[in-house]
């Protein structure tokens, strides 16, 4: 009896097919893990975005709230400080006055 070739128990089935299977199953696997990192990342980033787009949002109120302050606080000041003021609280309170032009005397040097 001629021997045409050696069959394999069905167990492994056709072997170079088999292995080419399991390498493509491999390479199928380590996809999906890539794809699902792949997302989780994408998850995780959109979530921090989101979380320092909020933080930036209330910085910029804020901010808005602290020089509506500062433009009130330099419009006291000036109102404080306008000679105006200053003269008519120095007539009032420390009884000065601006001299008159006979009042006024001129040294030469």
């Amino acid at each position: 009896m001629a021997v045409q070739g050696r069959r394999r128990p069905p167990l492994y089935g056709d072997w170079p097919f088999a292995r080419r299977t399991g390498t493509r199953s491999i390479i199928l696997i380590l996809l999906i893990v890539a794809i699902l990192a792949s997302a989780l990342a994408i998850i995780s980033t959109s979530h921090l975005t989101r979380l320092q787009y909020a933080r930036l949002q209330k910085l910029e109120n804020q901010r808005d709230a602290l020089q509506t302050e500062w433009g009130r606080l330099l419009l006291e000041e000036s109102t404080w400080s306008s000679p105006a003021r200053i003269e008519a609280l120095a007539s009032k309170r420390l009884d000065m006055r601006v001299p008159s032009v006979g009042d006024v005397k001129v040294i030469t040097p």
